[in-house]
């Protein structure tokens, strides 16, 4: 099984996806780590990325998806995943797919993002990412409320039937 956490900056898709994979027993991959320098810098300046700097990035999310599933391993993916065309590019050819969607109010995703440390993100691209997203509906994804503590989402993901 192939769970895919998407949702903007600070909606706690690391955090969840670290906690998800813990209890599957199973690897976890955050998006950030496909992302080449070049996109990296960019963030860190403020500049939002454009399609064109995320369809290699993308594409290699989803060749790891790929590989993983090909070898029949449970695995969490972590991306943010805010376009369907993205998420399309992402889940292409692959079947069974588990997609979590992380949903909280711009207010408290703020917050979140001005309390990290140590990130590339800059806070002022968090509009960016919510005028970009495309959110799923709950039949495209498990629709996940972030003001949930992480172990209440993990038990949310694992009772509703379609666990590893």
């Amino acid at each position: 099984m192939i769970y895919l956490i998407m949702g903007v900056s600070g909606s706690g898709k690391t955090t969840l996806g670290e906690l998800l994979a813990s209890r599957l027993g199973c690897r976890f991959d955050d998006a950030d780590t496909f992302h080449s320098q070049a996109n990296k810098d960019k963030m860190a300046k403020g500049i939002a990325l454009t399609d064109e700097d995320r369809w290699p990035w993308l594409d290699a999310i989803h060749d790891a998806m790929q590989q993983a599933q090909a070898e029949g391993t449970t695995r969490v993916f972590a991306c943010s995943a805010l376009k369907k065309v993205y998420r399309d590019r992402l889940l292409s050819g692959l079947e069974g797919v588990r997609l979590l969607f992380l949903k909280g109010s711009p207010e408290l995703l703020a917050e979140r993002i001005g309390s990290r440390r140590g990130h590339f993100f800059d806070p002022k691209l968090l509009q960016s990412q919510l005028d970009t997203l495309e959110a799923p509906d709950h039949l495209e994804a498990q629709v996940l409320d972030v003001r949930k503590s992480p172990e209440q989402l993990v038990d949310e993901v694992l009772a509703s039937g379609h666990g590893a």
